[in-house]
């Protein structure tokens, strides 16, 4: 009986279910389009929610199935389920194509934009695991791109089409916090993986890229909030204009954190445990109400 609870809580661990709050991206659309009162695009994007939870859980599998060598090696990693021994290599060549077949059953179900999404969503992050994320830059860019995924499915998933100003923000907006990630491994040396291609010299150059593109997606929210294409969702647009700097702000805070070291947690992650990132988020909201 210990050894089956044992082993059940492995499995629930390499799935990393903690990571599905970032899956909550999907909602975005429903909030720009203004659907978040229609029943049917609730119940859509919840599948599309629990899909992707599952594509992404599949994922999990296969990068600490491909790491466990070197999570051996690691001072935190080696505790991971595959690492430690407490589950075996062939729990991998069941987990991953089962959970990746039910995220593809569940999509089957929406549209079939959405289940192209959802497909290179996959095939993006299984690129991810095996080649891209030793690439300089480029595991970077992947990252950036599977959140802007999320978000361009949940679109999909209502059967709306993504705006290029939303796609334009969020490569922004992600590339940014994917950069101050990779510079919180240079505060905490516990988390650096030898396989990550980066170097103490990168660290300015992180740094300024990250700063760069956050500074960009404030940019284009505000040129998208002088654009037709908002005057026509909103009809008192002036409450707008109050999420450039609230925005401006956030990354601030939370690129200052990581620079001093004190930001202890997935960027996206911080955000949704962050009392700070809840008010101004509930701020966002109100002001986006009044605009409506």
């Amino acid at each position: 009986m210990r050894d089956l609870f044992n082993v059940t809580s492995a499995l629930l661990r390499v799935l990393r279910p903690h990571q599905w709050s970032k899956n909550l991206l999907l909602l975005v659309p429903v909030i720009t389009a203004h659907e978040w009162r229609n029943p049917d695009a609730l119940m859509a994007v919840s599948l599309g929610i629990a899909a992707f939870c599952l594509a992404a859980s599949s994922t999990y599998v296969l990068n600490d199935y491909m790491d466990c060598a070197q999570d051996r090696q690691h001072p935190t990693k080696r505790n991971r389920p595959f690492a430690s021994g407490r589950l075996k290599p062939g729990h991998a060549f069941w987990l991953i194509p089962m959970l990746a077949l039910a995220a593809v059953a569940i999509g089957w179900f929406s549209n079939a934009l959405f289940l192209e999404a959802l497909l290179a969503y996959l095939g993006l992050s299984w690129a991810y695991c095996l080649v891209l994320k030793n690439s300089i830059w480029l595991d970077a860019l992947a990252l950036a791109s599977l959140y802007t995924l999320r978000v361009v499915a949940g679109a999909f998933a209502i059967q709306v089409e993504p705006s290029a100003w939303l796609l334009g923000f969020s490569v922004f907006l992600f590339f940014s916090l994917t950069a101050l990630k990779r510079l919180q491994e240079y505060s905490h040396p516990e988390w650096l993986d030898i396989s990550r291609p980066y170097t103490a010299q990168d660290r300015p150059l992180v740094l300024a890229m990250g700063l760069a593109a956050g500074v960009s997606s404030v940019l284009v929210l505000a040129l998208y909030l002088n654009s037709d294409d908002m005057r026509i969702l909103y009809h008192r647009p002036a409450w707008l204009w109050l999420l450039c700097p609230m925005l401006l702000y956030w990354l601030a805070r939370v690129w200052t954190l990581a620079n001093r070291g004190t930001l202890n947690a997935d960027p996206v992650l911080f955000a949704l445990r962050d009392r700070v990132s809840w008010l101004l988020a509930l701020l966002g909201a109100a002001c986006i109400y009044f605009a409506t």
